[in-house]
């Protein structure tokens, strides 16, 4: 019988307990976002080259053609330590004069990093066409990337107090502290940028020479913010 009474005594004091552990405080929960178009002024490009027979005669070696683009580079102004070599690679090819003795061709692919597409323009127009394999853009950035992040955060959150004050005083209530703060951003890199002018980063076309400038940029990506508030109605 004593183990009984025990038991209901503890039971009834567990309840007593949880009861005091529950939160009375009025709140309020509210979304609060923060978005901002960036330009990148940081862009990666790739761009490979490739050996080949000029006139079925005389191979157009690799040296030759990354000595054209280490001038083209340095004639840029970019630094040497923002032109890399990535990989480096050679294929089979049928010697016309030897077709029983294939030969090899080299190809080299280089990093280039560069603060807007322009630039690449005047590096193409002084390597031999016939050389450039393939270009792309490789990746991007902005140099203050995390700078905007921080910023952007701040802003969600003050867009949430702002939503929440609104809402509160149309009430005549007193906004309180911020008892919770849900973030399930990622840093994750935005969708890849589009930018124009495609063809002019796949090699020369014909009349690439007689333009002196064309329009290659990219256009502005978002970078979006959203967080969960949730503040105490006084």
């Amino acid at each position: 019988m004593k183990k009984i009474l025990t038991a209901v005594l503890l039971g009834v004091i567990a309840l007593s307990a949880s009861a005091q552990n529950i939160d009375t405080r009025r709140k309020i929960e509210v979304y609060g976002s923060a978005e901002q178009e960036i330009t990148p002024d940081i862009i990666y490009v790739s761009i490979s080259l490739k050996e080949y027979i000029k006139d079925n005669k005389n191979k157009v070696t690799i040296d030759e053609l990354e000595k054209q683009l280490a001038s083209a580079v340095k004639n840029a102004g970019i630094k040497e330590e923002d032109f890399t070599i990535e990989n480096i690679a050679s294929y089979n090819y049928i010697d016309p004069k030897k077709k029983k003795d294939p030969g090899f061709l080299a190809s080299k692919q280089y990093k280039i990093k560069v603060a807007d597409l322009q630039a690449i323009n005047g590096i193409l127009s002084n390597v031999d066409e016939k050389g450039i394999q393939s270009t792309r853009i490789a990746s991007y950035d902005h140099s203050r990337m995390a700078e905007i992040r921080n910023e952007l955060r701040i802003r969600a959150v003050k867009n949430a107090q702002e939503k929440a004050m609104v809402l509160v005083e149309a009430l005549g209530d007193t906004l309180g502290k911020a008892l919770e703060i849900n973030d399930n951003n990622t840093d994750a890199s935005s969708p890849q940028a589009m930018y124009s002018t495609v063809a002019t980063l796949r090699g020369k076309s014909a009349d690439f020479a007689t333009e002196e400038s064309l329009d290659i940029d990219f256009k502005k990506i978002k970078v979006n913010y959203q967080f969960r508030v949730v503040f105490e109605i006084k």
